[in-house]
């Protein structure tokens, strides 16, 4: 009986993000490269990243200095008229989104009562706009491009590879396994 291939959904964070890449190098380059070669190893495991994410990491890299067996990685885009999501999901985050705009008013109107004497109006500023950020965008799928991550690992059946705290927020409410770099590297091994 032939065995089944486990997918895995691959996150741009894994590579780019120094807290996750490490596991696989020191550089962009160096993490992708290292990667590529333990999956060439693994014929049992099929990685797929969405072409919006695979954009997006080619932002990061000279691609001059990556292996050719990163084509290993299969782009494929979800089937966004396909892949059925729950409506308590939308829900859920039409709820949330409406209370992280709230939050963030709170964050503005704080900010906007500082005295300019205290502080100086660009440390004010600066301020506000971590404040807000963490505030809009922590712990939330952001992105079309993370909803593309969400919708592929459903449709794939697959896990989600990523240290994206919204990503996995949101992605296990829909059933999906989310792993981080220590564990995909554990896959590979």
């Amino acid at each position: 009986m032939k065995k089944q291939k486990l997918s895995i959904v691959l996150d741009t964070n894994l590579f780019i993000n120094p807290d996750s890449r490490y596991i696989f190098g020191k550089t962009v380059e160096e993490a992708i490269n290292e990667f590529a070669e333990q999956l060439a190893r693994r014929e049992e495991i099929n990685c797929f990243m969405p072409p919006s994410i695979y954009e997006e990491l080619i932002k990061f890299i000279d691609l001059k200095k990556i292996s050719k067996k990163f084509i290993l990685i299969n782009r494929k885009p979800p089937s966004k008229y396909e892949v059925p999501i729950p409506a308590i999901l939308l829900y859920e985050f039409i709820e949330e989104t409406r209370s992280r705009i709230n939050k963030g008013l709170r964050v503005a109107e704080k900010h906007s009562r500082k005295r300019v004497r205290d502080i100086s109006e660009d440390e004010i500023i600066k301020n506000l706009r971590n404040e807000y950020r963490i505030a809009l965008r922590e712990g939330i799928i952001d992105s079309k491009e993370d909803f593309d991550l969400i919708l592929l690992a459903k449709e794939l059946n697959a896990y989600l590879a990523t240290t994206d705290k919204g990503l996995i927020k949101w992605a296990q409410k829909l059933g999906i396994t989310c792993i981080d770099s220590r564990g995909l590297k554990n896959l590979l091994e």
